[in-house]
C-alpha cells in the first residue's frame, strides 16, 4: 500500500522480486538480440567518445535501398508502424535531428530539424492546425522555456515540496533499477533537467526527451551544448503528443514523467499510452502534486476541479488514490508512492 505524510524516506523499497530479467532495447537493436548479460548497460556505448556527422542536411526524400528497421523503438504515432529511414539510422542527438522518416504502412514522412525529430500528427501541415489546451499551449512560449530552469521550477519546492531534480533523481533509483541498462523516456522532459541527468548518469543505453513544446527541445538542445563532455550519442530530442507516443508497442523499458501529470490534459489518455508502449516489466515513475489534508475536506474543492479542468487543462490530484486507479485502469500495476507533503512520486509496472 501507497505511505502518505511520512517523509521521502517512509515507503518501503520496491521487493527485489519486480527485477525483470530481459534484453534491454536501445534505440536500435541488432537482427539478432544479444543475451541479456551482453546487451546490459549496452557496453558499446563509450561515453566519452565524440562521433562525427556530416555537416549537411540529408536530401528529404526516401531512396530505393532504404531498409525498413523492424527494432525500431520508433514508430509512426497514426498507425504505430515502423518507419522508413532515409539514411542509415544511428541513435544521437544529431543524427535523430537531421533525418527524414517514412511510415512503412501511412507512407507519411516525418522530418527533422536543428534541434530535434518532430513525431506530432501534425507535423508537416502547412494550412491545419490545433490549439491545445491551455496548460499545454503556455509551454510553448519561449519566455516560459527560458524561465523553467531559471526560478519556475524552483518554486515547486517552495509552495508544493519537490526537493529538486537531483534529489528527485536520487529517491527514483530504486524504482528504476530493475530496467537499468534499458531505454527510458523522460515524458514531457521540458528543458531537459532529468533529460540530461539520465544521459550523464551512464545508465541507460538510450534516452529520448521527448515533449510537446518546441520551444522547450530548443532549450534543452541548448543546455547539452552548454555542457562539456556530455554524451550526446545516447541521447535524442522527439516532438510528440503525449497520448500519441511515436513509439512501437511493448518496446520501452521505462518512461518517466516529472512535475507533468497534472498538466496533461487527458492522464488517462496519457497514461494508456505509456501502458501500451512499456514492455512486460517496463516502469512508469512520475512525480506530480497533491491537494489533500485539510484542503479535501473542502466540500466545494470537487466541483471547483472539475470547472478547473475544463479550463486549462490542468488536472488537481486529491489523494494518492486516484492516482493508483489511474494506473491501474491503464493496465499498470503495483503501485507505490513516495510523500513529501503535497509532492508525490508514484511507481507502477507493466504486468509480466
Amino acid at each position: 500500500m501507497a505511505t502518505a505524510g511520512l517523509g521521502f524516506f517512509s515507503s518501503p523499497r520496491p521487493p527485489r522480486q519486480l527485477c525483470y530479467n530481459s534484453r534491454f532495447s536501445p534505440l536500435f537493436r541488432k537482427a539478432s538480440p544479444l543475451s541479456p548479460k551482453a546487451t546490459r548497460f549496452s557496453a558499446a556505448i563509450n561515453l566519452t567518445s565524440a562521433t562525427a556527422f556530416p555537416d549537411h542536411k540529408p536530401d528529404r526524400f526516401i531512396d530505393d535501398k532504404t531498409v525498413i528497421i523492424q527494432t525500431n523503438i520508433l514508430a509512426c504515432p497514426i498507425c504505430y508502424n515502423h518507419f522508413i529511414w532515409n539514411h542509415k539510422p544511428q541513435p544521437s542527438m544529431y543524427s535523430l535531428s537531421q533525418s527524414t522518416l517514412e511510415c512503412s504502412t501511412c507512407q507519411k514522412t516525418y522530418y527533422g530539424n536543428d534541434t530535434h525529430i518532430d513525431l506530432t500528427i501534425s507535423s508537416g501541415g502547412k494550412a491545419y492546425g490545433e490549439t491545445m489546451a491551455a496548460s499545454t499551449e503556455i509551454f510553448r512560449i519561449p519566455f516560459i522555456s527560458f524561465l523553467y530552469e531559471r526560478g519556475w521550477r524552483q518554486s515547486f519546492s517552495l509552495w508544493g515540496g519537490f526537493p529538486g531534480p537531483e534529489k528527485e533523481f536520487e529517491l527514483m533509483q530504486d524504482y528504476l533499477e530493475p530496467v537499468m541498462g534499458g531505454n527510458i523516456i523522460d515524458a514531457s522532459c521540458g528543458s531537459g533537467l532529468f533529460s540530461r541527468l539520465f544521459a550523464k548518469s551512464g545508465r541507460f543505453s538510450l534516452v529520448v526527451a521527448l515533449d510537446f513544446s518546441e520551444a522547450m527541445l530548443q532549450q534543452c538542445y541548448e543546455f547539452i551544448n552548454q555542457e562539456e563532455n556530455f554524451p550526446k550519442e545516447n541521447i535524442v530530442l522527439v516532438r510528440a503528443d503525449i497520448s500519441r507516443l511515436p513509439f512501437a508497442s511493448s518496446t520501452v523499458d521505462a518512461v518517466h514523467a516529472g512535475a507533468a501529470l497534472h498538466c496533461w490534459p487527458s492522464p488517462s489518455s496519457a497514461v494508456a499510452e505509456i501502458s501500451r508502449v512499456l514492455r512486460p516489466g517496463g516502469v512508469f515513475v512520475a512525480t506530480t502534486y497533491i491537494m489533500d489534508g485539510i484542503y479535501s475536506l473542502n466540500p466545494f474543492l470537487k466541483p471547483f476541479r472539475q470547472r478547473f479542468a475544463q479550463v486549462s487543462g490542468s488536472h488537481i490530484f486529491l489523494n494518492e488514490k486516484e492516482l493508483e486507479d489511474l494506473c491501474t485502469v491503464c493496465g499498470l500495476v503495483g503501485f507505490k508512492c513516495i510523500r513529501n507533503g503535497r509532492f508525490i512520486m508514484l511507481y507502477a509496472m507493466k504486468p509480466t
